[in-house]
């Protein structure tokens, strides 16, 4: 018989099971925090216990996180470690050190079927979805390994943050993201607050509305184009959910949101999305006089080059004079620093190991290029200063 992965359920899954073998419920409250607070994955070890329980979850139960590959370290203190998950995949995720927090790019897929372009996650396309427990299993990993590397006293976290901006679009894996934001935030858990955990998306409008309804977290959105037809070249998703239904969603999605804005994510290509003609139009999109103004703050993203894409990074004076129409326009702009490119750990460059199962190489390799038409990466979009509780 196949163990269960006790990593797969939050606190109401872990309850249901634990009520199978015939537990109370507290025992589930008590197996968690073993679990997740103190990083326990030998049930021998969980000493409040009922020896007969204990013995019995090490014969149908396990705690198992995907075994490390390898991991790096930047010259800037960000740490990348490669999951194997089986199968011939590999995922990466990677934790960003501040001075007053410790942020954790947590990945949601193995590979992307959104196909961008400009992401090394979309070239080499999409395998499968990650269970929950390979979602929250990069979290414990890390979590539990920092505390005893930095020589954390008990009870302090080494992450204060979560994105899920890894590899993967998180809301095409909604099924496994739901329980595992449950875990991250659960008291019992990782003790997270809302504001301090981040789903990028890059603008699945009807998982929108349920993430909404069912666990609202702070909310990142590519963007990347001021216009649907730009956007239909740099976001192949627009093609479905156009720019009008993203930003009626975003709305919506500010009625529950424990922030009071939305983070738009716009990474800067060189001659592509970056004039001041294309921040004159961001700014009536999201200010526009037609419909109601969207409270939101821009991420501007340097590029980050590799060479299948084709593309260049803007100017920094670009970058710059982009920001400046922005928050001249009084919309709250943030020019992402570039951390853990010595390590292909920034923004763009998470790539792993994926098993395509949609022969997205194949197709490419036939297609002709025309260095405009890139897609936007939804793929390591660490937003550390929107990830920053109380950040305005």
């Amino acid at each position: 018989m196949t163990a269960v992965n006790l990593l797969d359920f939050d606190l109401a899954g872990l309850t249901a099971y634990c009520e199978q073998l015939g537990e109370k419920r507290f025992r589930a409250t008590q197996l968690f925090r073993w679990i997740h607070q103190r990083g326990a994955c030998d049930f021998s070890h969980m000493s409040d216990l009922a020896k007969s329980l204990r013995e019995r979850l090490g014969g149908v139960a396990e705690v198992r996180v995907p075994a490390v590959i390898s991991e790096q370290a930047s010259a800037d203190g960000t740490i990348k470690w490669l999951f194997d998950v089986g199968g011939g995949d590999a995922v990466e995720t990677v934790f960003i050190p501040e001075d007053d927090r410790g942020t954790l790019c947590v990945s949601s897929q193995a590979g992307c079927a959104v196909g961008c372009r400009f992401c090394s996650t979309g070239h080499q396309g999409f395998s499968r979805n990650l269970t929950t427990a390979e979602i929250v299993g990069q979290l414990w990993h890390a979590e539990h390994q920092l505390r005893v590397r930095l020589n954390l006293a008990e009870g302090t976290r080494a992450i204060t943050n979560v994105v899920l901006m890894g590899m993967g679009e998180p809301l095409q894996n909604y099924a496994a993201l739901l329980p595992a934001l449950r875990v991250m935030l659960d008291d019992h858990g990782y003790g997270l607050s809302r504001r301090r955990v981040t789903v990028s998306t890059s603008g699945v409008v009807p998982m929108m509305d349920r993430l909404r309804a069912d666990c609202p977290v702070a909310l990142a959105v590519s963007l990347h184009a001021p216009d649907d037809a730009l956007r239909d070249d740099l976001v192949p998703l627009n093609r479905k959910y156009p720019l009008n239904e993203l930003l009626s969603a975003c709305s919506r999605y500010l009625e529950s949101a424990p922030r009071d804005f939305i983070t738009f994510e716009y990474c800067m290509l060189d001659g592509v999305n970056d004039s001041l003609a294309h921040a004159a139009q961001l700014v009536e999109l999201v200010q526009g006089s037609g419909g109601q103004p969207i409270s939101c703050k821009f991420n501007l993203i340097p590029f980050n080059p590799f060479p299948a894409s084709g593309l260049l990074r803007s100017p920094r004076e670009r970058v710059l004079q982009f920001a400046k129409a922005l928050q001249d326009a009084g919309i709250v702009t943030t020019i992402r620093k570039t951390r853990g490119d010595d390590i292909d750990a920034a923004c763009g460059q998470l790539a792993g190991e994926v098993q395509d199962r949609t022969r997205l190489r194949q197709r490419l390799a036939g297609r002709v290029h025309i260095p405009i038409v890139a897609e936007a990466p939804n793929v390591l979009q660490i937003d550390l200063t929107a990830a920053h509780e109380g950040h305005p």
